[in-house]
């Protein structure tokens, strides 16, 4: 079944020309012009992507995207004319997997979306990927990309989870902000490497005990992050 992707813009021209570029390339498009309207249909249809404008009347992405991921983990790309790092880090700290700016390349849009489909579908012919990892209370099952803490599903966005696989495979190993970007987001990400420090917070607020003193993720101060190697 061809993958379908809700498109939550107010303008009709970027909705136009998303839909007839996407479907061109074989996915199911269907779209939503405010928030309220995002939310109705998200409710009532399945979608495997979204991508959601920041500046919507009345209900504004930011919220859209909150409450959407109160309750599912489906990969979210906002879209905004706003290009203010605050605004980034704003977008990603309420669960968004990526972030892009207007005026936007359909190459880059589609180029982002293959690359987090590609992320999220677990890789089966790779032994690595058929692995479950267990540390302390701590369950990473790297095939159905699910997460418990002490048998309590935890729910991690496309990337939260490819960070913590990555980490949690490689135990010990300290990875720079600039290896992990290159590593989790696969195309030539020319974000705020702060991007990576508020998807580590994320993480470490849902997997420690106290995302303060964290136990599983640490940091090597001046060099990068890494998963502890104690047992």
């Amino acid at each position: 079944m061809p993958k379908k992707i809700l498109l939550v813009d107010d303008e009709p021209l970027i909705v136009k020309g998303l839909k007839y570029s996407l479907e061109q390339d074989g996915y199911e498009t269907d779209s939503a012009s405010d928030g309220e309207e995002a939310l109705s249909k998200f409710a009532s249809d399945n979608y495997d992507m979204i991508l959601l404008d920041v500046m919507l009347p009345g209900v504004d992405g930011i919220e859209v995207c909150q409450r959407i991921r109160e309750r599912s983990n489906v990969p979210i790309i906002m879209i905004t004319a706003k290009g203010a790092d605050m605004d980034k880090i704003l977008g990603l700290e309420y669960g968004a997997d990526d972030y892009m700016t207007k005026p936007f390349n359909i190459l880059e849009v589609k180029a982002r979306i293959k690359s987090i489909f590609r992320r999220s579908q677990p890789q089966v012919e790779e032994q690595e990927e058929r692995r479950i990892i267990q540390v302390q209370g701590l369950e990473v099952n790297c095939q159905n990309r699910q997460v418990t803490l002490n048998r309590k599903l935890i729910r991690l966005t496309a990337k939260e989870f490819d960070l913590l696989s990555l980490l949690i495979t490689h135990r010990g190993k300290v990875y720079s902000r600039e290896a992990l970007l290159e590593m989790v987001w696969k195309y030539d990400y020319m974000g705020d490497m702060r991007t990576v420090d508020v998807h580590i917070r994320r993480l470490r607020e849902k997997i420690e005990v106290d995302s303060s003193n964290p136990e599983f993720i640490l940091t090597k101060w001046g060099v990068g992050y890494y998963f502890t190697d104690k047992d």
